[in-house]
């Protein structure tokens, strides 16, 4: 992460890029250590994500911007203009979904109709790992829903394929339970020259 050190730093960061974000923190709070910490380990895995970093205890002139009172925040840009926010600490793996959207979602092939696709998985999962890899190579945008800590999501999960093991994966509502390579391709138009 790249510490910024005012507004007008931040925009010239910005201003020729798809996707950034801002973590906005407050240097002593737990909760903005909490944030922190965790946007580092998810920009482990996502090093092509542009994420910078600014302390409002000195850098005073950039929530104003955009009304935000509270830190931590993330900001979202696209091409240099405000989105979202996201405010408070999340686990890594939220932090990761975000920024794997955005990422896949620069290389999505613009000619081929998006497809809601939703990955339920867990982290100790070695399928669940393959098949998002997988996704992601081949350019198709999905959301991740960590089932261990999601109890609600993984009820539901179990009610639509009658499954517990992970991973699984819908795709507009179609479940595919386990990494079938074959059943992916089908159903997300991979074909074999893309792989």
């Amino acid at each position: 992460m790249i510490e910024v050190r005012s507004h007008e730093e931040l925009l010239k960061s910005i201003d020729n890029l798809d996707k950034a974000f801002l973590l906005l923190y407050k240097k002593g709070s737990e909760q903005s250590k909490c944030a922190y910490e965790n946007m580092s380990a998810a920009l482990k895995e996502n090093e092509e994500v542009h994420a910078f970093v600014a302390d409002t205890n000195l850098v005073r002139d950039i929530h104003t911007q955009y009304n935000i009172t509270t830190a931590p925040a993330m900001i979202v840009f696209e091409k240099g203009e405000f989105r979202n926010v996201v405010k408070g600490c999340h686990h890594p793996g939220f932090f990761n979904s975000i920024f794997e959207s955005a990422v896949v979602a620069v290389s999505a092939d613009p000619g081929k109709p998006a497809k809601s696709v939703t990955v339920y998985s867990t982290p100790s999962c070695s399928w669940c790992t393959t098949l998002k890899t997988y996704l992601r190579k081949n350019g198709i945008r999905f959301t991740d829903v960590d089932v261990s800590r999601d109890q609600s999501a993984a009820e539901a999960m179990v009610r639509r394929s009658g499954q517990q093991g992970v991973p699984q994966m819908a795709v507009d509502g179609k479940i595919i339970v386990g990494f079938d390579k074959g059943r992916i391709n089908s159903m997300l138009g991979i074909g074999e020259s893309r792989q």
